[in-house]
């Protein structure tokens, strides 16, 4: 039952995050939006919403933003971690501060999601659902930090079940495909986006930032434990110890060329509006007092 619930969520500002929103509110949901970027843009859709700029590796400003949620909302039902950013990439040659950012937004930033709001969702026996992808079940080529930290998301969520299951707690784990959101649409601009072209059959479809909330809403509504858009990951979950070799195959004829692509990238930062958001957050406002 989704009316009457309290459920915030990260990375609200943007695509998956700020649809999910208002599909909730919709329904009777009180939404606690935390993010970065116009968030009351989204807040004007979703009435009895409150807002929390907060960027999630910041654990001040999250731990504020919870704390705010259940002062104005009177608790925390369901914890939707979310907020995550891209950067397309070679290993070997991308910036080493783009790709530990992208790994403390997308992991350490769940986490600390997580954690703060755990003890108010244990109160009410509610529901955590994280973020992870499909790039933690497919060898994620030219994005192996976001794969890198999205593997871990999931599997920080599978121990996380077994150990609140006791106290009420439902955990599920988000997987989703290609979504038409800026994240991904940034991606396609780069030259590494090009490594899509290279994807056969469905896995290469991309699906509407709709379907992806749906999925978001009617998995909090179950509680289920896996929430995937397209549906057909599920399935491809089975063939996980086969998937390695099957993309070297598929791949390996392309690599030298994509190599070459992403020397020329190497500092190439977050893509899409999150992306834009994040850096932005990060950039010094004024100069430093002494």
């Amino acid at each position: 039952m989704i009316s009457g619930q309290s459920v915030l969520i990260t990375g609200a500002a943007h695509g998956i995050g700020a649809e999910t929103a208002r599909r909730l509110a919709a329904r009777g949901a009180r939404v606690s939006l935390v993010g970065l970027g116009d968030l009351e843009a989204v807040a004007a859709d979703c009435p009895g919403s409150v807002t929390f700029d907060a960027d999630v590796t910041d654990r001040d400003a999250l731990v504020a933003a919870v704390d705010g949620t259940v002062k104005e909302l009177g608790g925390i039902d369901t914890v939707f971690a979310n907020a995550g950013i891209s950067a397309p990439g070679f290993l070997r040659t991308q910036d080493p501060d783009v790709y530990e950012r992208v790994i403390e937004v997308n992991l350490i930033g769940v986490w600390r999601t997580i954690r703060a709001c755990l003890p108010h969702v244990i109160a009410r026996r509610g529901y955590v659902l994280p973020v992870a992808s499909m790039a933690a079940i497919l060898p994620p080529v030219g994005l192996t930090a976001y794969g890198a930290a999205k593997a871990g998301v999931e599997n920080m969520a599978l121990g996380l079940r077994a150990e609140v299951a006791y106290y009420g707690v439902g955990v599920g784990v988000a997987y989703f495909s290609w979504i038409d959101t800026e994240m991904v649409r940034g991606g396609d601009q780069t030259a590494l986006g090009a490594l899509r072209d290279e994807i056969r059959g469905p896995l290469a479809k991309t699906y509407p930032v709709s379907a992806a909330a749906e999925a978001v809403v009617r998995g909090i509504e179950r509680r289920s434990r896996i929430v995937a858009c397209p549906r057909r990951l599920i399935p491809l979950m089975w063939a996980k110890p086969l998937l390695p070799r099957l993309t070297e195959a598929a791949m390996g004829k392309h690599i030298p060329r994509f190599d070459a692509l992403a020397e020329t990238e190497a500092a190439i930062g977050p893509v899409g509006a999150g992306g834009a958001a994040e850096a932005a957050a990060r950039r010094p406002t004024s100069s430093p007092v002494s």
